[in-house]
């Protein structure tokens, strides 16, 4: 999934820079995912760590995590073949969110608006029927989030959709299964504020990768977390925003350190790794004093390429560079 944030480019950096930085401890130690996302740096270190708990605010991200850390056991009889088969309806995604509907918004085109439906309500009558347990509902779930993405008429976020249908969108949604490893891990995975959760979790590594900027996620992503639940409400405005959405004090400049801060001073974690960028709400320096008070600091840095969601113009424009800050912290 193309994802504002996502790891996966640094996933090198990230490993080498906290083994070095933690050695033969590693291999014993809990790590901590607070602010999960799609789940790219909790997948990076499952193999390597005892125990991985991870953490999303965002329902969408919680049911991803759900599935690609939370199942470790086989899944034999998920019924793919059964939902692919299904005839589309008429549902709440595609008369709000798809060619044809209702509110005319063009997120999806008309087969797949009414796939969705189908495929999202028969999967919670298979789980109300007791035909599915709960870990094969969240694969089924994180499959439809991950297949509805890839024929999404969109650049990438659903801040906005494209006036016409590209290419990719106009395929046909096949439910393809989402990934996940088998191993005998006992990984918690939540779906909670960072700064409330972290006075309840203890470990020995904690990875923080909270938002940089003003951009929420709950809005960038509304449509997958409206797909996860699944529940009715009146859309807002013409990109059909889920209402009362969740505001990151994170992304807002007036209160991001002070959150940063209460969740360092909070955390019961012998290691912490925050990875933030030269664009960021806070500046260096400040996270520095900061991460200075509960114990030894140190930076790792490493330069990449901005995320841009229409990648054929970031190849025009040759993509800009920002650079990655990994602060480090072994907390007193």
């Amino acid at each position: 999934m193309n994802y504002i944030g996502s790891k996966y480019s640094l996933a090198n950096f990230l490993r080498t820079t906290i083994q070095q930085v933690v050695g033969q401890k590693l291999e014993s130690a809990i790590f901590c995912d607070l602010f999960a996302g799609t789940g790219m740096v909790g997948r990076i270190f499952q193999d390597r760590v005892k125990k991985i708990i991870s953490n999303d605010i965002e329902y969408y991200a919680y049911i991803l995590n759900r599935n690609y850390i939370g199942n470790r056991t086989p899944l034999p009889n998920a019924p793919f073949s059964k939902l692919n088969a299904l005839e589309g309806v008429e549902g709440f995604i595609f008369h709000q969110y798809a060619e044809g509907g209702r509110a005319s918004r063009q997120y999806f085109s008309h087969y797949n608006g009414k796939k969705i439906d189908a495929i999202r309500k028969k999967i919670e009558c298979l789980k109300n029927e007791n035909e599915i347990c709960q870990d094969t509902y969240f694969f089924l779930l994180a499959s439809l989030l991950e297949s509805a993405d890839k024929v999404a008429n969109t650049a990438s976020v659903y801040a906005a959709y494209l006036k016409k249908l590209k290419k990719t969108a106009q395929k046909n949604l096949v439910l393809q299964p989402a990934q996940f490893e088998i191993n005998d891990q006992k990984n918690e995975v939540f779906n909670q504020d960072a700064n409330i959760l972290i006075k309840n979790i203890e470990g020995n590594i904690l990875y923080l990768d909270p938002p940089y900027n003003a951009r929420q996620y709950s809005t960038n992503y509304h449509l997958l977390n409206t797909i996860a639940l699944y529940d009715e409400f009146a859309p807002q405005g013409k990109t059909g925003l889920r209402p009362n959405y969740t505001k990151s004090k994170y992304c807002q400049k007036q209160k991001a350190e002070q959150a940063l801060e209460e969740l360092i001073k909070n955390a019961n974690f012998e290691y912490i790794f925050l990875s933030y960028n030269n664009e960021g709400i806070i500046a260096d320096t400040e996270v520095r004093a900061i991460f200075e008070k509960y114990g030894r600091y140190d930076l790792a840095t490493q330069t990449y390429a901005r995320f841009m969601a229409d990648k054929a113009e970031n190849r025009k424009i040759g993509g800009s560079k920002v650079v990655e800050y990994l602060h480090i912290l072994e907390k007193k």
